[in-house]
């Protein structure tokens, strides 16, 4: 099941419920852009320079991050020697996505949140917001590092997307 579009007004309501690790993983991928296990890759030593380089998993392309000074202060407070989000059982791993899906669906629950709802979403917003904001699908783009242009309409229009689901003839 694919994510869903969720306008940010709702989602801060579920991210306030999450545990806060689980939080602040998904409000840098809000702030970001970055798919959850990218951000949950991030290393102790990227967030201290809060300027750093993240070759992305699933892609293998390069993208230059900026966290603001609140994000990458939260983020040196909860990092551990290895990476900022350190696996449960061995700090030498991050921890995993489904860790955070687990926990965002169990919200999602505890509020009555019928759409599908994932770490996912929140790159989903990131795109939306960046199209409201500048009316640039190429810039989108370039940002969500997409490589067609197809596919970023579907995340930059997800909100009037979300609300044609429900239209039936």
């Amino acid at each position: 099941m694919r994510s869903e579009y969720m306008p940010r007004g709702e989602v801060v309501h579920l991210l306030a419920a999450l545990y806060p690790k689980n939080r602040l993983a998904c409000e840098i991928s809000l702030f970001t852009g970055l798919r959850i296990n990218d951000v949950l890759a991030l290393k102790t030593e990227q967030a201290q320079k809060g300027r750093f380089t993240v070759r992305e998993e699933k892609t293998g392309k390069t993208r230059t991050i900026r966290l603001p000074a609140d994000l990458q202060k939260r983020a040196l407070n909860v990092a551990g020697q290895h990476f900022v989000f350190e696996g449960r059982v061995n700090g030498r791993k991050h921890r995993t996505r489904q860790a955070v899906f687990k926990d965002l669906r169990r919200v999602a629950r505890l509020f009555g949140v019928r759409e599908h709802i994932s770490p996912h979403s929140m790159r989903k917003i990131y795109a939306v917001e960046e199209y409201r904001k500048y009316g640039d699908l190429a810039r989108v783009k370039k940002l969500l590092n997409h490589s067609e242009e197809a596919v970023t309409l579907l995340y930059a229009t997800a909100d009037r997307l979300s609300k044609r689901k429900d239209f039936k003839l």
